[in-house]
């Protein structure tokens, strides 16, 4: 029997989303600290959606509870990004490919490029570019692959986030992003896929060359 998740209290699920957002636009930087009483003030909230909210950002791997430092925000090194770029490169193109083989409709990563072309700032780009990886994957066919896929997608944002606050790489990613979707649109699954593993490894490579992924397309 399949449980179903409990529901996120209004106000938890508002401090939420607000804290991510602030992780994953750099407003919050790793290893910033978290403290309950100031995050409850600058919401308008009591501390106990404030508590929630980091123990489920804690379970989704953006922050880390520590008993002696208290709650920071995750930080970001080589060894994190091979790991969650490892399940990218292992599930993601596979799950474009699929994708595009049963013809599913790609109008959502149409839309969601269109809107990172005409983003004003970094913030609005990146949220715009993780929401067209995940009109990629999403309709592969396999709900558990996309659930798996999104269970990574914070910590895959916040590595970016890292990375492109060092070397900004947008207009060539923008690129790489036009030719995955095109091949996509052409019905060339396996092109595709391969266009996205490299695109992906290719970009924790030159963020973090020490992570070692392989950036060869795959077999």
């Amino acid at each position: 029997m399949t449980s179903v998740p409990t529901p996120i209290p209004s106000r938890t699920q508002f401090v939420l989303e607000g804290i991510k957002h602030r992780i994953l636009t750099g407003q919050l930087t790793p290893g910033q600290a978290l403290v309950e009483t100031e995050l409850a003030a600058q919401f308008g909230v009591s501390k106990t959606p404030v508590r929630e909210a980091l123990k489920t950002l804690a379970g989704t791997g953006l922050v880390v509870m520590s008993q002696y430092k208290g709650v920071t925000v995750r930080l970001v090194d080589a060894d994190m990004a091979r790991e969650v770029y490892d399940v990218r490169l292992l599930l993601e193109p596979e799950a474009l490919r699929r994708a595009v083989q049963r013809g599913a409709s790609l109008d959502a990563a149409r839309d969601a490029l269109t809107r990172a072309d005409a983003a004003i700032d970094t913030a609005e780009r990146s949220l715009a570019n993780r929401e067209f990886h995940r009109a990629l994957y999403l309709p592969c066919g396999n709900p558990l692959l996309g659930r798996m896929l999104d269970e990574v997608r914070d910590q895959a944002a916040l590595v970016s986030a890292v990375a492109w606050a060092a070397s900004p790489s947008w207009e060539r990613e923008a690129g790489e992003h036009r030719e995955i979707l095109r091949l996509a649109l052409e019905g060339d699954g396996e092109g595709a896929a391969r266009a996205l593993h490299a695109h992906i490894a290719s970009f924790v490579q030159r963020a973090f060359p020490e992570a070692g992924l392989e950036q060869e397309g795959q077999q």
